[in-house]
């Protein structure tokens, strides 16, 4: 098969890993990828916003089978667009995408289907979102309050305020954060306490097969303090979700979300991303994506044992119900390494050491990477790399993640040191 890959990040890198893998792979190709994506797969020069180009180029090239990575394709229509020129492709429908697209979208889906999530209430301007606050059920005992872009905002578009203060601010702040179309409404929460936990499936529009659970630290310093990120880190470990957790999760949330996705004229095909909170009276949920997370994929797509265009196969098939996908058992865990201004504005262009060096049961995922006239690695991004190791056991997961990491440096280069603690 001749496949091509959308996007351009660590999760990207992961899916062509996977995919190099296959023996059913003969080229991949990468839109528009990175430099370490470079060296496993042959980069085209489209930007995934660019369906139409995206899809000129699938037909020209006989491509075979067409993965979408980030979401920004997905909810311009990138699947319609390709599926109307008969193109085999995994990702969700546009209709579907808006579960991801749209946070009041998702929130009043969730409210129809009675699919367990946060009490909210969605404005339609910032002096609305300031009167909610003001006038409505968010009284000073109902704090933390949780403030929401509805829109695409990579990660960015969530602010858990302490008090109402906090939350005007941060109200007025959106904006400039994440941009003017993301806050043309905007989600007010309330705030769930407990522990997270991400939950990552296939999906062909009836059937569904779950990946491992995975836990995601979305801070950008240690203890969980300061700005939110598109992600600093990830651990896998069958420990994060028990059995009975699992089984509420598929009868109280999987279910009801398919069959409400099927019964709206959306049946969900590709990846259903749940972001969850396990608080006292069950799992509930705090946002869908329509697509593997960044860097929850690096230590999915490590432990995955099947074929994974064959899973592919499955989906387009409708038949994920007539495999069985294995996974490796034991733990994995990955560290994101940032440039220096990461996550506000990251700097660019320095040179990366320590690449050259291989360790066993590790891979590093490049995000944002260049090459430079030397050959060099540099960086090109505000996350640049994904250091993820797999491990019988998580503490030995993360010893092997933080060993490799210790081998790399750039000038101002950042990171957690308590993934997974």
């Amino acid at each position: 098969m001749n496949i091509l890959v959308i996007g351009s990040g660590g999760r990207e890198h992961a899916l062509c890993a996977a995919f190099r893998q296959s023996g059913k792979t003969a080229r991949i190709f990468c839109a528009d990828g990175n430099a370490g994506i470079a060296d496993i797969a042959e980069r085209v020069n489209i930007k995934p916003d660019n369906i139409n180009a995206l899809a000129d180029f699938a037909v020209e090239n006989q491509i075979d089978l067409t993965f979408v990575g980030g979401e920004i394709a997905l909810a311009l229509g990138i699947v319609d667009e390709f599926e109307q020129r008969d193109l085999k492709i995994i990702g969700a429908s546009r209709a579907a995408t808006r579960l991801e697209a749209s946070k009041s979208f998702a929130k009043d889906f969730m409210r129809r289907h009675k699919v367990p999530t946060a009490e909210y209430e969605v404005a339609h301007s910032r002096q609305e979102a300031i009167e909610i606050l003001r006038n409505g059920k968010f009284g000073d005992e109902n704090y933390p309050v949780v403030v929401k872009a509805d829109g695409l905002a990579a990660g960015k578009g969530v602010v858990v305020a302490g008090n109402r203060a906090e939350a005007e601010q941060a109200i007025y702040e959106l904006e400039n954060t994440v941009g003017k179309d993301a806050v043309e409404r905007i989600v007010l929460e309330e705030c769930l306490f407990g522990k997270e936990v991400s939950l990552i499936m296939f999906a062909d529009g009836v059937n569904f097969a779950l990946a491992p659970p995975v836990r995601d630290h979305k801070r950008i310093f240690e203890s969980d303090a300061g700005a939110n990120t598109g992600g600093m880190g990830t651990i896998s470990d069958a420990s994060l979700l028990s059995k009975e957790q699992t089984d509420q999760i598929v009868a109280e949330i999987i279910e009801p979300t398919l069959r409400g996705c099927r019964s709206e004229g959306f049946p969900f095909r590709g990846i259903l991303f749940l972001g969850l909170m396990l608080t006292k009276t069950g799992a509930k949920v705090i946002e869908y994506n329509a697509r593997f997370g960044d860097p929850e994929t690096q230590v999915i797509l490590v432990k995955l044992k099947t074929d994974l265009v064959e899973i592919c196969e499955a989906i387009l098939n409708q038949t994920l119900d007539e495999i069985n996908i294995e996974w490796q058992t034991g733990s994995s865990a990955c560290v994101v390494l940032a440039a220096k201004g990461y996550p506000q504005s990251a700097q660019t262009g320095d040179v990366i050491y320590g690449l050259e060096r291989e360790f066993k049961d590790v891979k590093i995922f490049h995000a944002g990477t260049a090459r430079d006239f030397d050959g060099n690695y540099i960086t090109n991004g505000g996350r640049v790399l994904g250091v993820t190791a797999s491990a019988e056991t998580l503490d030995e997961a993360i010893e092997k993640a933080y060993r490799a990491v210790g081998k790399i440096i750039w000038s101002g280069m950042q990171y957690r040191r308590d993934i997974g603690k």
